[in-house]
């Protein structure tokens, strides 16, 4: 491949490392975890992410809202999983699951871009005008959940006009059928680059992919 990635234009964009999500005792973390631990998700994230901070690539955290009570209950048409986050009180704020999981924690400078309510965490966001800000062209998206807000910001982020790069192993979804869906269906008609984490972490070092 002949994709560069110069640390100082490229994001490691982090979707959603709620403790409902990555921890055990989270609430969604049951649905995740045998295809997280099949792709060895928690430590290829610590590795994506350790390695950014080492190279001085950009970090940015991009959240799902955090639930609060009357969310989504007034809206004319919430989507299923919204209707499923009004069900169940994930990611609620103010609560263990609704925080950052304790390997994932932003360090000062980082960027946390305003909540994301859908699947997209550019859309009603300030994600875009952030990595702007700090001149980015190449995002790297990683966290949860491959086939829904990994690909849905991904897909904007190839929209408006950024090298976008997946990682197969530093995601996870509920079923190993969405994460051939997102890498193998729908990821190669949007994606730059599909890499493993360690083609990745190499990338990253060497400034290529």
């Amino acid at each position: 491949m002949s994709d560069t990635y110069d640390p100082r234009r490229t994001a490691i964009l982090l979707v959603d490392p709620y403790n409902d999500f990555l921890s055990e005792g989270g609430l969604i973390w049951p649905r995740v975890e045998p295809v997280a631990k099949e792709v060895g998700l928690l430590g290829n994230l610590r590795s994506v992410v350790g390695s950014a901070r080492e190279v001085g690539a950009h970090v940015v955290f991009v959240p799902h809202r955090r639930w609060e009570p009357g969310d989504y209950e007034a809206w004319d048409h919430p989507n299923p999983s919204q209707r499923s986050i009004m069900e169940r009180h994930s990611f609620a704020r103010g609560t263990w699951g609704g925080e950052f999981h304790p390997d994932f924690q932003p360090r000062p400078g980082e960027v946390v871009a305003h909540e994301h309510w859908g699947q997209s965490g550019f859309a009603n966001t300030d994600l875009d005008v952030q990595l702007k800000q700090h001149g980015i062209t190449h995002v790297v998206v990683v966290g949860l959940l491959a086939n829904t807000c990994i690909e849905s910001t991904a897909r904007f982020a190839m929209e408006l006009g950024y090298h976008v790069t997946l990682v197969r192993d530093a995601t996870a979804a509920f079923r190993p059928e969405m994460m051939h869906a997102a890498h193998e269906l729908n990821g190669p008609t949007f994606a730059h680059a599909i890499l493993t984490t360690e083609d990745l972490v190499a990338a990253l070092g060497s400034g290529k992919a």
